[in-house]
């Protein structure tokens, strides 16, 4: 063994015995999408630009350690289009990974939009562009190497998990698959995480109502179910709407769970009340002496405009604390809306949480 090898594994092992303490910070952002109106905004002379997008929020991605988002759109080449059957132009992934998300999640009710073919290259740009991803996958064997989700960072290993309720009505052809939200299949998954010996099993659930601000009675019998058989953290998407967020005391398990039932759209043309925004979630792990614990757990507001009440010749993604001199009046009007409802929601609704932290 070299040198450096050697000095490597000697600090892995004094910070597992000592005192000393290994943090990571996770965010996690909800809906990636592209309506048509995104694509022909972003339409230049040489093809599609999206940096715009995320210039307001890249930093805040690019600080956590691992960012997470749900890639709602297939990248399954021209004819590009938007609702109902999502085809996002390559450039969309480009600028989601240069705006510094780590892993996309494809397993959504729209990841079959553009058929076989679809998943399948979508499966190979992911691949192609090295971001790391969970959800759909070519054939079983894909899934058998790459699933479940496991990263190693900071000292840590973080196993993630993904599902959707459905396709809409699509079914995937073989060998294809879809991981669905399968109690049978979810615990043989859960199990498998298992050996990993990880710090965190998270488990991203594409599930819920669309456009009901709260969680109805199945989705939070799931949740617990999730829990109860040992995943750590529960993040959800799909209802287009942001829902409240818990922080528990689980006795089946020595830390605090997170469940945040749905973080809304991130980027999106939905103008509908609530749709028009979400929140990113971040959480930080500490470890010490081998035992890792939620060291703290947080939520930022965004928002998205359009270029329909705006200047701006694309979609941008503001923060809560943008300056209100970079806004029109209507978009003023518009974000401070979705603003004030979504912070009278979780005051109202989350458990063990209540920080809203500025994104700087």
């Amino acid at each position: 063994m070299n040198k450096t090898l050697t000095a490597l594994l000697l600090l892995f092992i004094y910070a597992q015995t000592s005192g000393a303490q290994q943090k990571i910070t996770l965010l996690f952002a909800g809906d990636l999408m592209q309506h048509q109106a995104q694509i022909d905004a972003a339409r230049t002379d040489s093809g599609y630009c999206y940096d715009e997008c995320f210039k307001y929020v890249r930093d805040e991605i690019e600080k956590a350690d691992i960012a997470v988002a749900n890639l709602e759109v297939t990248l399954g080449g021209k004819p590009y289009s938007g609702y109902p059957r999502f085809s996002a132009p390559d450039e969309y992934l480009h600028a989601i990974k240069k705006a510094g998300f780590d892993v996309l999640l494809t397993a959504n009710n729209h990841c079959l939009d553009t058929g076989k073919d679809g998943l399948e290259r979508t499966y190979a740009q992911l691949d192609a562009a090295r971001i790391r991803h969970a959800g759909t996958y070519p054939d079983s064997i894909s899934r058998q190497k790459q699933y479940p989700l496991c990263i190693r960072k900071n000292g840590f290993t973080i196993i993630f998990l993904n599902y959707t309720y459905g396709t809409n009505g699509i079914e995937e052809q073989q060998p294809n698959v879809v991981n669905r939200i399968d109690k049978k299949t979810i615990l043989q998954d859960i199990r498998q995480a298992k050996a990993f010996r990880p710090d965190a099993i998270i488990a991203c659930m594409h599930w819920g109502i669309e456009y009901q601000s709260l969680p109805e009675q199945g989705t939070r019998e799931m949740a617990d179910w999730l829990l109860e058989q040992g995943v750590t953290h529960v993040i959800g998407t799909h209802p287009h709407v942001v829902q409240p967020i818990e922080v528990r005391n689980n006795p089946h398990h020595p830390d605090k769970n997170v469940v945040a039932y749905s973080l809304g759209n991130y980027l999106s043309n939905m103008s509908a009340k609530g749709t028009d925004g979400g929140i990113m979630v971040k959480l930080e792990l500490a470890k010490t002496q081998g035992i890792t614990r939620l060291s703290s757990c947080c939520y930022s507001l965004v928002w998205t405009s359009r270029p329909a009440i705006s200047s701006n010749k694309n979609f941008i993604i503001y923060p809560a604390n943008a300056t209100p001199e970079r806004l029109s009046p209507e978009e003023q009007q518009r974000m401070s809306a979705f603003m004030k409802e979504t912070r009278k929601l979780m005051n109202m609704h989350n458990k063990g949480v209540i920080n809203e932290y500025p994104i700087q």
